[in-house]
């Protein structure tokens, strides 16, 4: 098989843009309701939305390569590096130097893309980690960077990268593109476009031992971040790994050609979920807040408790919804005690009931979108 870096118009992808201006039109719209729903938070909220989003993301991103990070321990980090109230927990490596990623990824995001710079991404993204030799630098080793899957005896290659003697010249070319492109730049590319192709090059030509997917990720937000001359907080990472498996296929097929109409349809249809599931969590914040002051002086301490871990769970809420022993085990109420409370929580408009007796779920009352 040949891979898309050995064919004789690479990297000069072949694409229609056309098909994505719509996208691209959604895009710009979806964040200036972004901008004018987070008007609607206050300060602290606000705060805790950006730091939950961020943190959040680097876990996902994480989660996508089959590392799991300590999210409180993610977020506790990150609060620090924004200089935001933090808990005084000291995380270990991993998640510090997630944090310190996606802290730098926020503040510099108006800034070129180099070498250095993805140097030290990649210097905070391994930090604790042994099991590397290249770290803070181009891979340098003579063995093929090759991902596989399957026994060690019969292994599946899903993608070859081009031979570590060429990452520094293919590097340059891309890093050129990528800063001659920005929305600064003479002749700017529009967002999407931009974010697809830079993720796609990175992810062909993996220049670092370990860690190319997340700081691939990274730059796709980057080149969002510009086009919008803000911080995306757009939940890219989250969406991906809801796709997974899809994501997977698709750079695997965009890897075998460089026509790469149906990887941009794809990723723009990512990025507009994302940007949708950015919204609804904002739209949710708010609406928490409305309830809560509207419940106050109606409610016990039981039933707050019990609403605040509802919220907790975000707009995806309790799976299956929150059953009475949920409630139970939740306040410590008794039996006869939650179904009143609950009933009550019903009453007020705070929560809604489906189903009856043992079989009744109950989820919150807030309207906040698709």
């Amino acid at each position: 098989m040949r891979w898309n870096w050995q064919l004789p118009d690479w990297p000069n992808f072949q694409y229609d843009a056309a098909p994505i201006q719509s996208a691209e039109a959604q895009f710009l719209k979806g964040a200036g309701v972004v901008v004018g729903a987070l008007h609607h938070l206050d300060g602290d909220a606000r705060q805790g939305f950006t730091l939950d989003l961020i943190s959040q993301e680097m876990v996902d991103s994480s989660a996508i390569e089959g590392e799991v990070l300590d999210r409180a321990s993610v977020q506790s980090s990150l609060a620090k590096q924004l200089g935001f109230a933090a808990d005084p927990r000291k995380a270990k490596a991993a998640e510090a130097g997630a944090a310190e990623l996606m802290a730098d990824l926020y503040r510099s995001y108006a800034e070129p893309l180099n070498d250095q710079k993805l140097f030290d991404w990649h210097r905070m993204l391994m930090k604790g980690d042994r099991n590397i030799q290249e770290i803070g630098a181009y891979r340098t080793h003579a063995d093929e960077m090759q991902i596989v899957s399957g026994a060690l005896h019969a292994p599946r290659v899903h993608f070859e990268a081009p031979p570590s003697a060429t990452v520094p010249a293919e590097m340059r070319r891309f890093l050129d593109w990528f800063n001659d492109s920005a929305p600064s730049a003479a002749v700017p590319m529009s967002a999407i476009l931009r974010a697809a192709i830079a993720h796609l090059w990175f992810e062909t030509i993996h220049p670092f031992e370990d860690g190319n997917g997340r700081i691939g990720r990274a730059i796709a937000e980057k080149a969002l971040a510009q086009s919008l001359e803000a911080p995306t907080l757009t939940a890219l990472a989250e969406t991906i790994k809801r796709h997974r498996k899809a994501y997977y296929a698709e750079l695997h097929r965009a890897s075998q050609t460089n026509h790469i109409d149906d990887w941009l349809t794809w990723f723009a249809d990512i990025v507009l979920e994302a940007q949708k599931r950015t919204i609804r969590k904002i739209r949710f914040l708010i609406e928490k807040a409305k309830l809560l002051e509207r419940m106050k002086e109606q409610i016990n301490p039981r039933q707050e408790k019990a609403l605040l871990r509802m919220f907790a769970e975000g707009p995806d809420g309790f799976q299956g919804g929150l059953s009475a022993g949920n409630y139970q085990t939740i306040t410590g109420a008794a039996s006869a005690t939650a179904t009143r409370d609950l009933a009550e929580l019903v009453e007020l408009g705070a929560l809604s009931r489906q189903g009856e007796r043992r079989y009744a779920r109950y989820y919150l009352a807030v309207e906040y979108g698709d």
